[in-house]
């Protein structure tokens, strides 16, 4: 999909100004789609022109109404939630306002706009629930993206509308992420600049993730929103399995800096988000991924140091 059949589209894009919201608005600006940017507070970004931002709390029911009666969006890209596991402990009740009745609002207000397209995007650790056992979900954030899965498919069931989830794996690129790989980047960049010396840790060099670039994950929430099948859970992954230790030496190649590295723990193996087979659904759609590995992580170091004002090295 080249984007064409979004130009002029109004689509509306929550958490625009987080890690990926920001690659999400430039995508979607590129291919010449009216992007309306949701944020929740003001100046935390700058999309640049040809931009709506619109600032409004999704826990807020009114609000929520208000922003879809101006937007009038054809298509929704719902990126906002609260995606900390160590938070969701801490305040579990704002973790599920925020990932269940944010939805809601959000959902209920999009009845105005029937014909409007909508993509939740979900977390690949939601806890699914296994008949005949009672709920065990590991953490108050899991509880939370599966109440958002239901309650959407559900909304989707009882009232007609659009929806489509997609489940991401660990998405990587430059920006603002809190990911392994850009942690052990802006180690690198701290030894670069500062001699810093303390390792960083990391579990076992074979535990063994599925890691896509955010630009290509966006480009598949496009596919989705534009060509998806209302009520699909789609993963969205590279279908690759790639080790820490390959991560580690990837990033540690792209430097003449001494970058001390720290292996604690055992191996966990594979997080099962890498299978090809889970690709079939979007490649069946006309999407794939296309930004090689290597280069997200060339990308990512690159942005760190700019961040930090140096040179590479």
């Amino acid at each position: 999909m080249d984007g064409a059949e979004l130009t002029g589209k109004n689509v509306l894009i929550t958490g625009a100004s987080g890690f990926t919201g920001r690659h999400a608005v430039a995508y979607f600006k590129s291919v010449g789609a009216k992007v309306a940017a949701v944020v929740r507070r003001a100046g935390v970004h700058a999309f640049g022109e040809g931009v709506a931002v619109h600032v409004c709390d999704l826990n807020d029911k009114q609000q929520v109404r208000q922003l879809i009666d101006e937007v009038q969006p054809d298509y929704a890209l719902h990126l906002a939630g609260k995606n900390s596991v160590p938070d969701s402990w801490s305040d579990p009740l704002l973790v599920l306002e925020t990932n269940v009745m944010a939805v809601l609002y959000l959902l209920d207000a999009l009845r105005s706009c029937p014909s409007a397209r909508t993509v939740i995007v979900g977390s690949r650790l939601k806890y699914t629930v296994e008949p005949g056992r009672k709920p065990e979900p590991p953490h108050p954030y899991s509880l939370s993206k599966a109440l958002e899965e239901m309650v959407s498919l559900s909304w989707m069931s009882l009232f007609g509308q659009q929806i489509m989830l997609a489940e991401p794996g660990n998405l990587i690129g430059a920006g603002p992420s809190t990911g392994i790989c850009s942690l052990l980047a802006r180690h690198v960049v701290a030894c670069e600049q500062e001699g810093k010396r303390e390792a960083f840790r990391l579990s076992g060099r074979d535990n063994t993730r599925d890691f896509l670039d955010v630009r290509d994950a966006v480009r598949a929430y496009a596919t989705l929103l534009v060509h998806g099948t209302t009520g699909t859970v789609y993963p969205v992954v590279s279908g690759t399995e790639r080790s820490l230790g390959e991560i580690a030496d990837t990033l540690l190649s792209m430097t003449e800096a001494e970058v001390p590295v720290r292996w604690d723990g055992a191996s966990s193996g594979p997080d099962g988000a890498g299978k090809e087979e889970e690709l079939s659904l979007l490649c069946k759609l006309g999407w794939q991924p296309l930004i090689p590995f290597a280069q997200s992580l060339q990308d990512i170091l690159s942005d760190v140091r700019r961040q930090q004002g140096g040179e590479a090295k």
